[in-house]
């Protein structure tokens, strides 16, 4: 197979190849004698449709498949032709007036150099789970679950509140007519807290008046950096109920039998898989931004970073309406911002891609395997969500590329200069 190639930036290539036409028809042919022998039409007996009625039925759907494999097929032969290591996907089109003609536009990965991972110097955490760790998140699991039991007595710390409100700044009133509503738990920074805090003692139907120095920073335009006077009013009390952990509680998360023992061994493994999950995270943050001070005079392939700063902008549109905002209109240069970070997670990805080819690191499938059933294993069927993934080849990928990755971030730290450092539980998960 004949491939020219032209340079057309530092890290850019542009491949013109052809397709072998004789190859493609004959695919083609035989793809559709193989439709030909087992395809029901009615009208005709199995193995005696028509080769005409076949290839009308069905030649353009394997016309398209048999251009796409094929079209795979010759260019990977073509970047090993001319021993090209592309980054990202490649973007391929017809190349003038010729059927089987094409031309890929691909980047390639940087050259960079040696790469000494002893010379890194990485920060590794340790942590474990401990028996305050499972009483601190059964206390949790409790306050979630609580009820509220109306007071008359005033509201104390831990009261939920019912509230009205309104404020004067010098001539202007907030709201202008009427009052705020709303309710918080007191204690919690829900609201100001020279706010929060004027509502201890409160019963219901009781207000009172507050002076209260807003910072200059506040997020009311209209009352940052004023003395404003704030008018509350609690129009309900009601103390927190807090259920016993007894075996009804405990059914209630999925331990059939009630046992308290069972209900803190499933605790345990809770915590312990999102200790984990944390520990890894800190570790792939340490390693990058190892990789990245080592290697930021790099120079990156320029369409793959503005791919991932497009990304990283409509993951963080989507978030948005997620959370039931509103993006508005999406500057067409927003993507702009999101370039620095960009090009840090570009510059680590292909790194990390580099040293797994240099020392022939293969994805472990036992490791694949355990990181499955772990992720399975929060679900109510385990089983299923297994055989999803086994049957998603797209879902799969993601697993093995993110189970690849911390093999890698896993083989860097073992052999870069590192220390430990231990942390609680509650340090190693907090963000």
């Amino acid at each position: 197979m004949q491939a020219s190639i032209e340079s057309t930036g530092n890290l850019e290539r542009r491949l013109t190849f052809s397709l072998p036409e004789e190859r493609l028809q004959g695919h083609i042919a035989g793809r559709l004698g193989e439709i030909a022998r087992t395809v029901r039409i009615k009208g005709f007996r199995p193995g005696k449709v028509p080769a005409k009625v076949v290839e009308q039925r069905f030649g353009q759907q394997v016309r398209a498949e048999a251009v796409d494999g094929l079209l795979r097929e010759t260019f990977d032969a073509a970047l090993r032709e001319h021993e090209l290591r592309i980054a990202g996907n490649p973007r391929i089109d017809k190349a003038g007036e010729g059927e089987f003609d094409f031309v890929a536009t691909v980047e390639l990965v940087p050259d960079f150099g040696e790469i000494d991972v002893a010379k890194l110097t990485v920060v590794r955490h340790t942590a474990e789970v401990s028996d305050a760790d499972i009483e601190q998140m059964i206390e949790n699991l409790r306050q979630q679950r609580r009820s509220w039991k109306a007071v008359a007595r005033g509201a104390q710390q831990g009261d939920l509140v019912a509230l009205e409100t309104w404020s004067q700044a010098g001539d202007e009133r907030l709201p202008a007519e009427g009052v705020e509503k709303g309710s918080i738990v007191i204690g919690q920074g829900m609201m100001f807290e020279q706010i929060e805090q004027g509502l201890v003692g409160l019963a219901k139907g009781e207000e009172k008046t507050l002076d209260v120095a807003f910072p200059a920073d506040w997020r009311v335009p209209a009352l940052a950096g004023k003395e404003v006077k704030v008018t509350v009013k609690a129009t309900d009390v009601s103390e927190p109920v807090v259920p016993e952990v007894d075996a009804a509680f405990i059914k209630s998360f999925g331990v059939k039998n009630g046992e308290a023992e069972q209900f803190r061994a499933d605790i345990r493994s809770n915590l312990e898989r999102e200790l984990k999950g944390a520990l890894m995270n800190r570790l792939r943050r340490e390693v990058g931004e190892q990789l990245i001070a080592a290697y930021a005079s790099v120079e990156l392939p320029p369409r793959l970073v503005e791919n991932e700063a497009r990304g990283m902008l409509a993951q963080q549109v989507e978030a948005i309406r997620n959370q039931g905002g509103d993006p508005g209109q999406v500057p067409a240069d927003a993507h702009e911002g999101f370039k620095e970070a960009a090009s840090k997670r570009v510059l680590v990805g292909l790194l990390v891609g580099e040293v797994a080819r240099r020392n022939d690191l293969r994805l472990d499938p036992k490791r694949l395997n355990e990181t499955m059933r772990l992720i399975a294993s929060t679900y109510e069927e385990p089983e299923q969500v297994i055989e999803m993934y086994r049957n998603d080849p797209q879902l799969m990928g993601g697993l093995q590329n993110r189970v690849m990755e911390e093999q890698v971030i896993d083989w860097i730290a073992e052999r870069a200069q590192h220390t430990e450092q231990p942390l609680s539980f509650q340090e190693a998960i907090r963000p």
